[in-house]
């Protein structure tokens, strides 16, 4: 790890491996996924249909967890995203006020004034990439394993998610490393490639 960062930003598209390749890094992690909006606020927004979307994210209260951070506070608390109740939960990680963190999610490159910001308070961006078919299949069966039927996973991952994937992937030439996770099997090796 370069010297000097206070923030490390891992991206790419769902199913991608990031919160696997974050974990292998062996630095604390703060997750964007602990600002998805609750599901009672995606009704109210109308949004609950495609959760997962920029829009379906508290992206401001995320940027101002990341300058906290960046900013070396004691006592900061970052929300977690529960895939057992597919909800956020509040006050869940604590985040460290020295040294380098990992955050991960879809949105770190987004060219939109919310993501902007987001982007702003991020040292570096690693943009993870995998075969499309490979990181589907996972998606497929993340869905699956969280209670809906193959059918309903497959319908919701060409629909919500691919369009997701085709979003991130088009701010992948804002990032500053592009890795290419083909050859890399977390569950075997413990250092991510570089």
């Amino acid at each position: 790890m370069p010297p000097g960062i206070r923030l490390l930003g891992i991206t790419g598209a769902p199913g991608v491996g990031k919160s696997t390749f974050a974990a292998a890094l062996g630095l604390p992690v703060v997750p964007m996924d602990g600002y998805h909006y609750a599901d009672v606020e995606l009704d109210r927004r109308g949004l609950r249909d495609r959760k997962g979307a920029p829009e379906t994210f508290d992206a401001p209260g995320y940027a101002a967890l990341l300058r906290r951070i960046r900013a070396g506070e004691a006592d900061v608390v970052a929300p977690m995203f529960e895939r057992g109740l597919e909800q956020p939960l509040a006050g869940a990680i604590p985040a460290p006020a020295t040294g380098t963190v990992v955050t991960e999610g879809n949105y770190l490159l987004l060219d939109e004034p919310r993501w902007r910001a987001v982007r702003a308070e991020i040292d570096v961006v690693w943009h993870l990439t995998l075969d499309d078919d490979v990181r589907r299949e996972r998606l497929v069966a993340r869905h699956v394993a969280f209670g809906k039927s193959p059918a309903e996973a497959a319908a919701w991952v060409a629909r919500v998610d691919e369009a997701n994937a085709a979003r991130i992937e088009a701010a992948r030439g804002r990032a500053d490393l592009v890795v290419d996770l083909s050859d890399w099997d977390g569950a075997r090796r413990r250092t991510p490639p570089a």
